[in-house]
């Protein structure tokens, strides 16, 4: 597809638009923590694709994709460290994390409990450093292997285990350290050991 694309043939990289869009996404959103801004990213990380296709040297084009959209949210949240001016209101009114694909299934009590416990998740992940954030959120949540986040990050694997070792550490000192948290976990601890022994 990519070489097609450097033909000129945008059929072909509309197809690698449709193949990797929700991923780009979802790593953006992540990130981010704003759907608009996610989307922008995206958006953006395409079109600066499309612009540097002759600058690909091969290798896995989703883990190429996804290291332009990590720096361009990089790029995002540095601005808005630099300006940080949004308003309450201007939030999306349902902005709940979600950290498992699973609906709620049968047990709505068991998914209030994971809803709660996404929350201070959601907020312990944002005390990572950045670093061993993107590294834990593209290992631990999207399931991406070592050497590919090797390849989207630029860092060493030897660098990307560290940072997802010591990003596991922090958030569980941080999970811990929250008393509602530790309620939380120990609810979804009870609620597993009773589903094995059923």
């Amino acid at each position: 597809m990519i070489a097609a694309a450097r033909r000129g043939d945008l059929a072909a990289f509309n197809g690698l638009v449709a193949r990797y869009e929700r991923e780009v996404f979802a790593v953006a959103l992540r990130l981010l923590g704003d759907p608009h801004a996610a989307e922008d990213v995206t958006q953006e990380t395409f079109l600066r694709a499309h612009g540097a296709l002759e600058q690909f040297d091969g290798g896995s084009v989703r883990a190429w994709l996804l290291r332009i959209a990590t720096n361009r949210s990089y790029d995002v949240l540095r601005y808005r460290r630099r300006r940080p001016a949004e308003s309450l209101d201007a939030r999306p009114v349902e902005e709940e994390p979600t950290w498992s694909s699973q609906t709620a299934a049968v047990d709505p009590e068991g998914f209030a409990v994971r809803q709660a416990l996404s929350a201070h998740l959601e907020q312990a992940l944002a005390e990572l450093t950045a670093d061993q954030r993107l590294a834990v959120l593209l290992h631990d949540v999207h399931g991406y292997p070592y050497e590919e986040i090797a390849q989207i990050t630029g860092a060493s694997l030897g660098t990307v285990k560290s940072r997802i070792h010591r990003g596991r550490a922090r958030l569980r000192e941080l999970l811990h350290g929250d008393e509602r948290a530790r309620e939380l976990l120990g609810a979804i601890s009870r609620q597993q050991s009773g589903d094995e022994r059923a």
